[in-house]
């Protein structure tokens, strides 16, 4: 098989935008950096990175007769207002378990943001106390299960649709897209820089861009900046999406351990509290670039880019592709770390 064999439901716009960051590469004074912008990529709700995940699961909640999408995420997920969104478009019902992923306090951090426009888009929002997390939750099983005993038929896609079986395949896709990109700009990556906390995204670049170097294409590195703080869950998350996705896809081959690269250093000490790092690459990157990023994701896969291009680990020849996943919507409820 090749992943053109699975049924995709267009919620995107087409391909993603991607254009030079020219400020940033002048002060950074390395590599040259391009971004390719998932945070512009569909009119749901200002769409994101888990939108183009959804149009591979949405032909199989629709095949299953659904009628509720079922997920979960953190308070400000991203992840969980896209479904939301999705639902809303399809005309189906949502059922979001938001838990306290994050132990922050600045006010309204429940009732802003991400959350918010999930509540204006119809979702049955449902708030738990437990914490931070990427495996399977207890609380999420129960809410389907209350779901099916109510009468309906619900639809489970786990936190990021990580542990989804087809939740890798939205960003092998994204892979075959930027080949696309590259020839009519007449570019090559030779490396990609992408948040990584549920791993799917991530994971699903590396299968696709190893089907595409096993198809001719030309070899590039691509970098995971680890967000989760729990850096080795992570790294086991990604590396098995990855295989699973690569296998699907029909790599026919093991992904090799120097094709999975997950990087720590700029996630902190916990899941979505943001470090001085991830507030310096904010406002270098809404000051130089007008490209607005977030304190939980983009924040630190950005500070994590500043530091290994003018460290030299990205060489100063290299061009470098920086995925920006979204999640603006969440900076209203960090309002606190922008008051100086």
């Amino acid at each position: 098989m090749s992943i053109a064999d699975f049924e995709r439901y267009p919620l995107t716009f087409g391909p993603s935008p991607v254009h030079p960051l020219k400020r940033l590469t002048a002060h950074l004074g390395g590599a040259q950096v391009w971004a390719k912008r998932e945070d512009v990529n569909s009119g749901l709700a200002f769409g994101g990175n888990k939108t183009r995940k959804l149009e591979y699961i949405v032909p199989d909640a629709l095949a299953a007769g659904a009628d509720t999408l079922v997920s979960i995420g953190g308070i400000q997920s991203n992840h969980t207002r896209q479904v939301a969104a999705v639902a809303a478009h399809l005309g189906l019902k949502c059922r979001l378990v938001q838990e306290k992923w994050v132990d922050w306090d600045d006010p309204g951090n429940d009732k802003v943001g991400n959350i918010l426009l999930s509540r204006i888009m119809g979702a049955d929002v449902r708030l738990d106390p437990s914490g931070f997390d990427i495996g399977i939750r207890s609380s999420w099983e129960e809410a389907i299960a209350e779901v099916k005993a109510s009468g309906g038929v619900p639809y489970a896609i786990p936190a990021g649709a990580s542990e989804h079986r087809l939740g890798g395949l939205g960003f092998a896709n994204w892979a075959y897209e930027v080949a696309e990109q590259e020839r009519a700009l007449g570019v090559f990556f030779d490396t990609v820089v992408v948040c990584t906390v549920t791993g799917s995204t991530h994971a699903g670049m590396i299968a696709g861009f190893a089907a595409l170097q096993d198809a001719g294409g030309r070899p590039r590195r691509v970098i995971g900046i680890d967000a989760s703080a729990t850096l080795e869950k992570t790294r086991a998350q990604v590396a098995r999406i990855a295989r699973h996705t690569a296998s699907l896809i029909g790599l026919g081959r093991d992904l090799r351990d120097d094709e999975i690269t997950v990087r720590d250093g700029w996630a902190g000490d916990l899941y979505g509290i943001p470090v001085q790092s991830t507030v310096d690459a904010i406002r270098l990157s809404g000051r130089l670039e007008a490209m607005i990023i977030d304190p939980v994701y983009e924040g630190k896969s950005m500070a994590g880019l500043v530091d290994l291009v003018t460290s030299g680990d990205i060489p100063r020849d290299a061009t470098v592709l920086y995925a920006h996943l979204g999640g603006q919507p969440a900076l209203n409820a960090y309002p606190g770390i922008f008051e100086a």
